[in-house]
């Protein structure tokens, strides 16, 4: 006897319909499952027997046959123990045929018949509420998860046992949806904790308002951690579609916990801070069967790299396509997977190795190799892609005595959130144009086997965009620049010799500026800002990022 189930397959952060045969025939006791299905999924046939067998349903002694189709598209995971067992179940009489139509389920199996939580949920139910409208049957840790998908109908039985029993009896019936929990976060850290470091404050409040990227150079004990780790306080909160966003890759990476998923809301964008030792697939993702890494689980918020020099030069060169396209694409024989990755860099690093030179206070100890290759760590291609350039020195000790704090960050946020409401309306019309009008989701087929799900709701990018991700067309009508301002930025392009992309960097920061300033031109004024922050041999590392002193470049020095 045949008969199928339903389920779905992750793919990047979407998902992909597969439907579990099973065909039950006579002949010597024997499971066989075909479909590509990684040693994971084989192992289902211990756990679904074990389940069957412990929740009092009769395994038929004959020769079983499982199908994942389509056939041709690589399975992992565990969460088909559980359509495996219901399609098993329907093929040996124990369960009607009809009963499973219009049901998608996901989940592991423990040998006592318990649903165990599974990876990717969330991206299921988007995919499910997009396509067939589905009752989804998920386990119970899993339930706010696919929850969260306003669309979607799930419910969470605990055991093998209870699913089959409502399905029997026709009762199987959508989970009603529980109030959202209202999750108390700890204290987040202030900039009022910052004594002096004004340019330093004045870069975190233009990175936040343009989600630029910032590099913060200076020697030990002079704030730069602190000061990143003050960032996500004056950060917009995630709205509603970003926040699915980064929930979807969360649930995919497995680091999504059931009370996350349940709160009302998320008042902090993702902050992530990966050791310097974090390999390159750790950082930018990948694996056997790839999975989102710190670039992507930082989507939509705050990647910040500590000890920037200490990382290996391969693993931050990795991070120059996130950087401009803000997606990852990593590529298989048989498949490429397509990650967001739209985030706001934050690197700190000491300007030498024994972290002194320039300082005025202490004696650096390092040879000119040393220094040389301490300055290789960052190249010119990534330095390029980094709009704000800050050095960072050690506050005087008379200043820390009388304690004058920095501006507290609700006062910096209200200033942050209105310049993002402007780039918000500036940009609306641009979110619509660059969907895909089929509204097909963001995994690309690379080799036989692959397919794209076609789903409405999963796109990589929403289309928020800020100064820093706008389309490169856009920025020079958004600027509108007077003519004092056109000409400045034009002596210093020619000056410093500013490669086209930081000339475009100057004018995007000098645009979030003036959105900070509510104005509707880029002046003089905001274009000599701007211009602060670059370093003096622009795209190179030779006295500029790591060792030069960002505010050196001066545009007042400018004939």
């Amino acid at each position: 006897m045949l008969a199928a189930a339903h389920t779905a397959a992750v793919l990047g952060i979407d998902a992909l319909d597969i439907t579990v045969e099973v065909h039950v025939a006579n002949g010597l006791p024997q499971w066989t499952l075909v479909g590509l299905a990684a040693t994971a999924v084989k192992e289902s046939r211990d756990r679904v027997g074990a389940a069957l067998a412990n929740s009092g349903f009769v395994i038929p002694p004959r020769r079983i046959t499982v199908n994942l189709q389509p056939a041709d598209t690589p399975k992992t995971g565990t969460a088909y123990d559980l359509p495996i067992a219901l399609a098993l179940l329907a093929a040996s009489g124990q369960l009607p045929t009809e009963a499973l139509q219009g049901v998608c389920a996901v989940g592991e199996l423990g040998l006592d018949g318990q649903l165990r939580a599974v990876r990717g949920v969330l991206a299921v139910a988007r995919h499910v509420a997009a396509t067939s409208g589905a009752l989804l049957i998920v386990p119970p840790d899993n339930l706010a998860e696919a929850q969260r998908v306003p669309a979607a109908r799930a419910v969470a039985p605990r055991t093998l046992a209870d699913v089959v029993l409502a399905l029997r009896d026709g009762t199987l019936r959508a989970a009603p949806r529980a109030p959202a929990s209202v999750v108390m976060l700890p204290d987040a850290p202030d900039l009022g904790d910052v004594v002096g470091q004004e340019m330093a404050v004045r870069a975190l409040e233009i990175a936040a308002a343009g989600a630029h990227n910032l590099l913060l150079v200076g020697p030990p004990g002079a704030g730069k951690t602190m000061l990143a780790r003050r960032l996500p306080s004056i950060l917009p909160p995630l709205d509603e579609a970003e926040l699915l966003e980064v929930m979807a890759i969360h649930s995919v990476a497995g680091v999504l916990s059931p009370a996350a998923a349940s709160a009302s809301y998320m008042t902090e964008r993702p902050f992530r801070a990966p050791h310097h030792s974090v390999s390159t697939a750790g950082l930018i993702g990948g694996g056997g069967w790839p999975r989102p890494g710190e670039v992507s689980l930082a989507h939509r918020g705050v990647l910040f790299l500590d000890e920037l020099s200490l990382f290996p030069r391969s693993t931050l060169e990795a991070l120059r396509q996130p950087l401009e396209d803000g997606v990852v694409v990593i590529a298989r024989a048989a498949r490429a997977l397509r990650f967001p990755a739209r985030f706001s860099l934050v690197a700190a690093s000491n300007p030498c190795p024994c972290g002194y030179a320039g300082s005025s206070d202490r004696h650096c100890r390092c040879s000119v190799a040393d220094v040389e290759r301490h300055r290789a760590r960052l190249s010119g291609p990534l330095s390029d892609r980094i709009d704000l350039h800050v050095t960072v020195q050690r506050v005087p000790p008379e200043s820390l005595a009388d304690h004058r704090p920095a501006e507290r960050s609700g006062a910096v946020r209200d200033r942050v959130l209105a310049a993002r409401a402007r780039q918000r309306r500036r940009y609306a019309h641009v979110g619509a144009a660059v969907a895909s009008p089929s509204g097909r989701s963001a995994v690309s087929a690379s080799g036989e086997g692959m397919h794209e799900a076609a789903t409405g709701q999963n796109r990589i990018d929403s289309g928020g965009f800020t100064n820093a991700s706008a389309p490169t067309r856009l920025i020079a009508p958004a600027a509108r620049l007077d003519a004092d301002a056109r000409a400045l930025l034009v002596r210093a392009a020619d000056r410093l010799s500013l490669s086209a992309r930081s000339y475009h960097r100057v004018l995007r920061v000098a645009r979030t500026i003036a959105d900070l300033d509510d104005a509707d031109a880029v002046t003089r004024g905001h274009i000599a800002e701007a211009l602060h922050f670059r370093p003096v041999a622009d795209g190179a590392v030779e006295g500029g990022a790591v060792a030069g002193g960002a505010s050196a470049t001066r545009a007042d020095t400018l004939p």
